[in-house]
């Protein structure tokens, strides 16, 4: 009798034999089942992959993709019961894969897509009330201290290539005119209520998330963003964060929801 190793090696390995020890009930040959069973669980997977990447399938075809995802998931196997976690390091793969070689800025693509589907599962969160906020704001004498938190869901990305562009392309029936992939960008991406959205925002702002984010006080993520980008502006980026209700909490000695 096979062991659970040898049935799992050879579900995902192709050139490996039937596990020894199988049976069919109706008499059917057991490696000819298996094959099937083999096939069915790798079309799932590749299947599963094409749904949390459809952008890269767009941009290579589903032919390529689907030869792309096989040898992936021949090489990958699941690690979580939880399907939308799987394929979360298929954009290291794609930026490995030789014949991926000539569309560039197809790993950043796949990185984006892959915060979506992050950004999607993250947990729920509630907005602080932009009133909280103007409060909070309103206060010099605090405001160098204050810590924002911001909701789970929020991820950024920076890109040599207009990421978000490629993907935006790719929502509608009628792609762009004179889309500029090699252009660098950088991506926001937040889940507002149900909905995931993308941005397209300057590393200055993705520095001052990022600095948020480690639990840096609002006068050193500011500091943070201007040291990359003289000309960050905090209004227009905080405007953004409020407005899709991204601020989840705030703190300092006056003022905590």
């Amino acid at each position: 009798m096979s062991t659970q190793a040898d049935f799992s090696a050879a579900l995902f390995d192709p050139q490996l034999p039937c596990p020894d020890g199988l049976f069919s009930a109706n008499g059917a040959d057991p490696a000819s089942r298996f094959a099937v069973y083999r096939n069915n669980v790798q079309s799932s997977l590749i299947n599963a992959l094409a749904d949390s990447y459809p952008v890269v399938s767009q941009l290579v075809g589903d032919e390529f993709f689907r030869a792309m995802a096989q040898l992936y998931v021949q090489k990958f196997a699941p690690t979580s019961p939880l399907i939308n976690d799987y394929g979360s390091d298929f954009a290291s793969f794609i930026e490995h894969f030789a014949p991926a070689a000539s569309v560039p800025y197809l790993t950043d693509v796949a990185r984006l897509e892959r915060l979506r589907v992050r950004a999607y599962h993250a947990a729920d969160a509630n907005a602080v009330e932009p009133a909280r906020i103007a409060a909070a704001i309103s206060e010099p004498e605090a405001l160098a201290e204050l810590h924002i938190d911001l909701h789970p869901s929020t991820f950024t990305l920076n890109s040599a290539y207009a990421v978000v562009a490629l993907w935006a392309a790719h929502q509608a029936d009628t792609p762009p005119q004179n889309l500029e992939p090699y252009h660098p960008q950088s991506a926001l991406v937040l889940r507002n209520g149900l909905e995931v959205e993308v941005f397209a925002v300057d590393v200055g702002t993705t520095t001052f998330i990022h600095s948020l984010q480690n639990s840096r006080p609002l006068g050193q993520a500011v500091a943070d963003a201007l040291n990359v980008v003289p000309a960050f502006d905090l209004s227009q980026c905080l405007a953004l964060l409020i407005g899709h209700n991204a601020i989840t909490h705030l703190q300092h000695d006056k003022v905590s929801p």
